[in-house]
């Protein structure tokens, strides 16, 4: 199916500058005529114009002229830790290089949704559109939208049509799994985000590829939705049908190791749900049960126990958004993909698996 798209997918003037090995304003001077082209650049233009059957919107034609100094700013999904403090840093470095940002933000992210807020921003002649997504969705339903603009979206995965900035989810997870791995872990369960999320994907994706590399089983993950309240809910079915916390026996955590000895939460919050679940049912966090999370929120060193987690820096994140987005508006051929690797922080919710 995924290939029928693409094949109909109507090329896009970032399609163009992509197969040319231009930037999309070198694009717009050859639609436009414009001097200060080189004419072997003019030819590699014209001639992937010509293969991908391409033809430009006004907007596309207009884009070399642009100068509103204002930047569209999407975001989808929830108020989420991540993503919000990820647009604040980004409203920030926006307002010191003095662009205003105008924002439209929605809690889902249909096709129809997203083309009526491209629409709306583009009506305010906004220079470029920043994209911050929590479903895989948003992506595809604005690549399919001949923007005139260039788009750059915080994008953990390696999809092409447009420039991309995040922080590796994929990495990120690896680094734990090994960290659990060299505490002695070998049967390590993962709690994974929603199947939409492309950072909850690249997590399951790290958390297999670390398993496979160190020839252990990776189990089938249980799918939550980056609450507290779904933590829990998956830790109880973890933990249901062991008969654990049914008497007083002291093999608890035995009976529980037989299955696993460490949780893998895909965010703080669900970790936060897990350690509740199996701290009700008589299990201690690490002496029956490591657990840990991701994104370091600020509560994650106050859990009961501290939470072992990957940092991620956000705001800094919102800063490299626009960093990015100023090197593509001074119109350089090759931005290229920017991403940064989390960092480990270990606390007491990780220790060795018990006898």
């Amino acid at each position: 199916m995924g290939n029928d798209d693409e094949k109909t997918r109507v090329a896009t003037i970032f399609d163009v500058a992509r197969l040319a090995g231009v930037s999309h304003q070198t694009v717009s001077r050859v639609l436009n005529d414009l001097p200060n082209v080189r004419p072997a650049t003019r030819q590699r233009v014209e001639q992937a114009i010509a293969q991908l059957r391409y033809t430009p919107s006004q907007a596309a034609r207009s884009l070399v002229t642009r100068r509103s100094r204002t930047i569209g700013l999407i975001t989808t999904g929830g108020p989420d830790y991540g993503p919000s403090s990820t647009a604040l840093g980004f409203n920030e470095a926006a307002r010191d290089a003095r662009y205003a940002v105008s924002m439209a933000s929605m809690l889902e992210s249909d096709p129809a949704s997203l083309r009526q807020a491209v629409e709306l921003l583009l009506r305010q002649n906004v220079e470029a559109i920043v994209l911050i997504a929590a479903h895989r969705g948003a992506l595809d339903a604005v690549r399919g939208i001949e923007l005139g603009v260039p788009l750059v979206a915080v994008e953990s995965s390696r999809r092409d049509g447009f420039h991309r900035v995040s922080i590796d989810q994929y990495q990120g997870a690896r680094i734990l799994v090994d960290h659990l791995v060299g505490l002695g872990h070998r049967r390590i369960a993962h709690l994974a985000g929603p199947a939409d999320s492309v950072d909850a994907l690249e997590r399951v994706r790290g958390w297999r590829d670390a398993l496979s590399e160190h020839g252990l089983v990776a189990r089938e993950p249980l799918v939550g939705d980056w609450t507290p309240g779904s933590g829990f809910r998956l830790g109880r079915e973890l933990v249901a049908g062991l008969g654990v916390g049914d008497d007083d026996d002291g093999r608890a955590g035995e009976r529980v190791g037989g299955l696993f000895t460490a949780v893998f939460a895909a965010n703080d919050q669900m970790a936060l749900g897990v350690i509740h679940a199996l701290s009700e049912r008589g299990l201690r966090v690490p002496g029956d049960v490591s657990v840990v999370g991701f994104d370091d929120i600020p509560e994650a060193e106050h859990f009961a126990p501290p939470l072992t987690t990957m940092r991620q820096d956000f705001p800094a994140l919102g800063r490299t958004i626009m960093s990015t987005l100023l090197k593509v508006l001074s119109e350089a051929d090759s931005v290229g993909v920017v991403r940064s690797v989390p960092q480990l922080v270990v606390r007491e919710s990780t220790a060795a698996p018990s006898a």
